[in-house]
């Protein structure tokens, strides 16, 4: 899927998040980036194959 040079990360690479966005919905909290993946503002993400990966923001640090 991926035309750009160099090559975006793969849906299973470690940095799949580093692809370029290739649309985006902003309103309704989600963008798929050329490797395939769905990306959800909550960083939450939808891969390819179906399997859903759990949206991994970081902790707030404590104050």
């Amino acid at each position: 899927m991926c035309t750009h040079t160099p090559k975006c990360p793969s849906a299973d690479s470690p940095d799949r998040e580093a692809a370029h966005v290739v649309a985006a919905h902003p309103e309704q909290g989600w963008s798929l980036l050329c490797n395939a993946v769905v990306l959800f503002e909550d960083t939450g993400e939808l891969l390819p194959d179906g399997q859903a990966v759990a949206p991994h923001r970081p902790l707030a640090a404590a104050a």
